[in-house]
């Protein structure tokens, strides 16, 4: 045994809602690589089941559960598959969410429609992919570990129409304190990782406008936008024993942006 030890995951199941995406997919084939079988929850089957070739070719096991994240009857379905291939469930990963580029809006006119939307895809995706998991956690009585994907516009405005985004991403910051605040006497650790602009097929549109990249380019101290690799390292000590007495931080990883703000 080394010091390093206390990073595996080993013998540890993680559920991944949105495990299918640029982000999570990255993350299921981390967490694989770090010893834990991993279930990819999401909407497209086809990526589904290439998150979960990168996770076999990580050296676990995997299954790929097809599945809406805004519906309850879903996500419930989605741990109980979890749970009757794995046996239980150890992890839970939020890595739904986005939209911001889709529904840019003038603050004071900003539409009904449009602000639900980015508050299902976000808010409420991140609730009911966590509720049934933490259930089969608590009723296991083992702890467990909840990571949740927020942003840095979560603390920082930006002039561009995102009223309904930040909102959004400050709710599930307040959520992974509440939660870890809750769930602490369960054993059961709540943290969340806060990218800037990270480099996915989600923001192309947005980071293939050579002066939009190059503003945000210019505001980060290390000089480029963040890459799914960057993820990877904080994804992992979050959710390990690493992380033992680790529980309602929100972990910037913006290349220095919010030190500068």
């Amino acid at each position: 045994m080394t010091q390093l030890d206390i990073f595996s995951l080993e013998g540890k199941v993680a559920l991944i809602a949105g495990g299918g995406g640029a982000i999570g997919s990255a993350l299921a084939e981390a967490l694989a690589g770090a010893g834990a079988r991993v279930a990819v929850a999401g909407h497209t089957p086809a990526a589904n089941e290439a998150a979960v070739a990168r996770v076999v070719a990580a050296g676990s096991e995997g299954l790929a559960i097809t599945a809406d994240a805004t519906s309850e009857a879903d996500s419930e379905r989605a741990v109980e598959e979890t749970i009757a291939r794995f046996g239980h469930v150890d992890i839970v990963i939020n890595a739904v969410g986005g939209g911001a580029g889709k529904v840019l809006n003038p603050a004071e006119s900003y539409p009904r429609a449009d602000w639900d939307w980015i508050m299902e895809l976000n808010v409420r995706s991140t609730v009911i992919a966590t509720q049934p998991a933490v259930r089969s956690m608590i009723e296991r009585g083992r702890g467990g570990a909840v990571l949740n994907l927020t942003s840095v516009r979560a603390n920082l405005g930006i002039n561009a129409g995102y009223s309904a985004y930040v909102a959004a991403k400050g709710a599930i910051s307040s959520l992974t304190r509440q939660w870890a605040t809750e769930w602490a006497k369960h054993g059961i650790r709540v943290n969340a990782i806060m990218p800037t602009f990270v480099d996915t097929p989600q923001v192309a549109t947005l980071l293939g406008d050579p002066a939009f990249k190059a503003g945000i380019v210019n505001r980060i101290p290390i000089g480029r936008v963040g890459e799914t690799r960057d993820l990877v390292g904080p994804a992992i000590f979050l959710v390990s024993d690493a992380a033992s007495f680790v529980t309602g931080q929100v972990l910037g990883i913006d290349g220095g942006l919010t030190a500068t703000q």
